[in-house]
């Protein structure tokens, strides 16, 4: 039967993506390492590295493994922490987000209800939140993306209006609104094909027959704005995520009925452990009142 010492040492070197780096985080020796996951690949019967001069890669066994050990290692870290007096009042929190507008405000009064909370932020599209959730590798999302998977608990959060940018020197920067019948053979500048933002945008286009020009495809937000800014087509963008940049002018689009839903994400079995409870609280304090103020079509 495999060891917990056995099972650590294969988690931490899947985790760091090889034996050096895992060595170092553990502070035990490569040697040491190694043999306790020959051991037991030896016990199991299957290789769970392929080893090579880059580094140490999960064979298939081995991704199964991972996703299992996981499980275990972070269950087991919960349970430490819930043994421990909340008079610490602080913990760890892994949160994937595709954006800082709604996540930030969470954080705020997440950090005031436990003063030494320690997070970290990673900043994906809405595809690779969920992605990042399933695989361990982050506590808890904020995605545009609704889950399929019926192992998720999602909680929504709110909605946002799809509008476009440009140039604040563009000929339609001082209108207050645009049809979308007016974008028809005009250059955009768009994320990548995995963007939410880009997704709803396209079905809007769609509902109303409208084919863009060209489009530019830039793999980040800053650098949508900045190609936008350098004058090589519009952009499109939620509302409340536009912010403030002198340069850019925001225009909604007067019908566009089909919004952007953001919703916070979890894995079931997790739901209830105190840290992802408490930000679930404060996720449902910083935004259900503005969910409920935008009911309607656009809100569904």
């Amino acid at each position: 039967m495999a060891s917990v010492t056995q099972l650590r040492a294969f988690h931490f070197v899947a985790t760091a993506g090889g034996y050096s780096q895992a060595a170092r985080e553990m502070s035990v020796s490569q040697s040491t390492l190694s043999g306790q996951v020959r051991q037991l690949e030896a016990l199991s019967g299957v290789v769970l590295f392929e080893r090579g001069p880059r580094g140490a890669t999960l064979t298939e066994d081995g991704e199964a493994l991972f996703q299992v050990t996981s499980r275990l290692f972070t269950a087991l870290s919960e349970a430490g922490r819930m043994l421990k007096s909340r008079k610490a009042e602080g913990g760890r929190l892994r949160l994937a987000s595709d954006g800082t507008v709604h996540s930030l405000p969470i954080l705020g009064a997440l950090r005031r209800r436990r003063p030494k909370l320690v997070f970290s932020i990673q900043l994906q599209n809405s595809d690779s939140v969920i992605e990042q959730v399933v695989q361990y590798r982050a506590d808890v999302g904020i995605t545009a993306q609704m889950p399929q998977d019926n192992r998720f608990h999602v909680q929504p959060l709110t909605s946002m209006k799809v509008g476009i940018f440009m140039p604040k020197d563009h000929p339609w920067a001082q209108r207050r609104a645009i049809a979308l019948r007016e974008l028809e053979g005009l250059p955009f500048v768009l994320r990548e094909r995995g963007s939410r933002t880009r997704e709803v945008f396209e079905q809007n286009l769609s509902a109303h027959s409208v084919t863009l020009g060209e489009v530019i495809e830039v793999s980040t937000r800053d650098g949508v704005r900045e190609t936008v800014a350098a004058g090589f087509g519009l952009g499109a963008i939620a509302d409340l995520e536009f912010g403030y940049d002198s340069r850019l002018r925001y225009l909604p689009l007067q019908d566009a009925g089909i919004a952007i839903n953001e919703y916070v994400v979890c894995l079931g079995e997790r739901r209830r452990t105190p840290m992802i409870a408490d930000f679930l609280r404060c996720a449902a304090d910083a935004f259900q009142p503005a969910l409920a103020g935008r009911s309607g079509p656009e809100a569904a």
